[in-house]
């Protein structure tokens, strides 16, 4: 009997883990579309410039920051985190089919704040799950996430070779089906822990800035995350100034992928007792020269190299991060917790920096590169003093 119900339990836990690795490929596959290929897209079929491009992007990613913070929250706090996740899949879809129509500049503006309004959202549900099934379902984290990485990767080569054949145009709609795989993922399966309401309220932001480390965890990831803006939205656009193919571009943004897949499949592992200011520290060192290597260095080779450095820019700053509101916060509080680091970390200083990107990119492609070596550089400050006090 006993046995029995351990086989229950262990089939359970596959399952969740099973079910996340899938909504994370699926979300991800959707993101290594839009991310990297967005701004290009505008450019060269909406005829943008790439200032005007910049503004609009920059707009939606000021919109991500604003309902992160607190739509999100609102909505995690009325209603259990599988029933938004088919509702978000679902609008995110729909939003998607307006980028068709849209043409000049103001309609594109307003499509893209509505769309980055729900489908940005998706990214810290993601993780505030993950979190919550390592609490509930006794999931590995860094496996799931891992996939994420995967789905990332398998949508950077392939709309690297749809482009190389079809053109940019081919970019919106491979997004809009990719959409489609989003919607099929979140229906699949819910796990139990994310089908009922637990302990679901409001958790006012004053309650999770009690937390010291919480806030400094917060303002480090503001300075790493933030420093990716120019890589984020002009990478593609800089190897096509180096003079790289289609195909090629995507075969070189996998190689950061393919690092940070490395990173989270082994993280659970290798990174169990290593403690959290330990893991910033050298996300920032490999920020400061990971950036100052690109701008020394304006060559193809030198963007490969430094592409390896992705698995502790990104990688080991979101493990070290979604680790402090594992340790810091219990389950009613993580979605709150996960809200700010998404709006703050990763979407409004990625806001703010794409604007000052874009400006030094218009300038020399290579000074938006040492511009984010200077932001990362607080980090790696911060990180020390931690260090020193403990």
């Amino acid at each position: 009997m006993v046995r029995l119900q351990q086989t229950k339990e262990d089939m359970m836990i596959y399952k969740a883990q099973f079910w996340l690795s899938i909504t994370f490929f699926s979300f991800y596959f959707s993101w290594g579309i839009f991310m990297p290929y967005w701004n290009a897209w505008l450019i060269s079929e909406k005829d943008m410039t790439v200032e005007a491009a910049s503004s609009i992007i920059a707009a939606g990613l000021f919109v991500r920051s604003a309902s992160t913070l607190f739509a999100y929250p609102i909505l995690s706090a009325k209603y259990p985190a599988g029933t938004l996740l088919k509702w978000f899949t679902v609008i995110t879809a729909l939003m998607a089919l307006l980028f068709i129509p849209a043409s000049g500049y103001t309609a594109l503006f307003v499509v893209m704040i509505l769309f980055n309004f729900i489908y940005p959202i998706i990214m810290p549900m993601g993780d505030s799950m993950g979190a919550l099934l390592m609490k509930t379902d006794r999931i590995h984290y860094g496996k799931s996430r891992s996939w994420g990485s995967i789905g990332y990767t398998v949508s950077v080569l392939f709309i690297g070779v749809a482009t190389s054949i079809f053109s940019d145009a081919a970019i919106l709609y491979v997004f809009i089906a990719s959409t489609l795989f989003m919607i099929a993922a979140a229906f699949y399966h819910t796990p139990s822990a994310l089908r009922e309401p637990r302990d679901l309220h409001r958790v006012p932001f004053s309650q999770l800035f009690r937390s010291k480390r919480f806030v400094t965890a917060l303002i480090i990831c503001v300075f790493i995350q933030g420093a990716h803006a120019a890589y984020y939205n002009y990478g593609v656009l800089y190897l096509q100034y180096l003079g790289v193919s289609s195909v090629w571009i995507g075969v070189i943004l996998n190689i950061a992928v393919a690092a940070e897949i490395l990173f989270f499949v082994v993280a659970d592992r290798f990174l169990s007792h290593t403690n959290v200011p330990v893991m910033f520290l050298c996300a920032s060192i490999a920020a400061v020269v990971r950036w100052t290597l690109m701008f020394l260095f304006p060559s193809v080779g030198v963007y490969m190299f430094a592409q390896l450095f992705h698995a502790l820019t990104f990688g080991l700053a979101h493990y070290a991060f979604i680790r402090l509101l594992y340790e810091e916060f219990d389950s009613s509080e993580i979605p709150a917790a996960q809200g700010i680091y998404s709006s703050l970390g990763m979407g409004l200083s990625t806001a703010v920096l794409t604007f000052g990107a874009g400006y030094l990119y218009e300038m020399s492609p290579e000074l938006s590169f040492l511009g984010m070596g200077f932001v990362a550089l607080p980090a790696l400050f911060i990180c020390f003093c931690l260090l020193k006090e403990k």
